[in-house]
């Protein structure tokens, strides 16, 4: 079964940064698309980026030009750096690969 760890939340300010990693335990880590997703309180799970194998990225209108996805396949490990967080950034993070999720990782963006 394949295993997402994710890391990298916690308490930011506004206009702070993060960056979220997620590690995925698969050999064929490289052929597949990553995606980050989160869900606020009350709230839907919403795509946030995603990226391909070949490095094509999408991104919620919510954090362009504030967001980046990336991903290493050596380390088969994904990336989402966040920048200019805003306090409705606040949310749990989910990293996914095809069917897998990982565990959530805590994202606050308060003053």
């Amino acid at each position: 079964q394949v295993q997402l760890v994710e890391s990298g939340g916690g308490l930011v300010q506004p206009g702070g940064s993060l960056r979220l990693s997620c590690a995925v335990s698969r050999s064929l880590f490289s052929i597949y698309t990553m995606a980050w997703y989160r869900q606020a309180p009350g709230k839907q799970r919403e795509l946030v980026a995603s990226i391909t194998s070949g490095g094509n990225t999408n991104y919620a209108d919510s954090v362009k030009g504030r967001f980046t996805i990336s991903r290493d396949n050596a380390k088969k490990t994904a990336y989402l750096q966040m920048n200019s967080l805003k306090i409705e950034d606040t949310a749990v993070y989910y990293c996914k690969h095809l069917a897998s999720w990982g565990q959530g990782t805590q994202v606050t963006v308060s003053s």
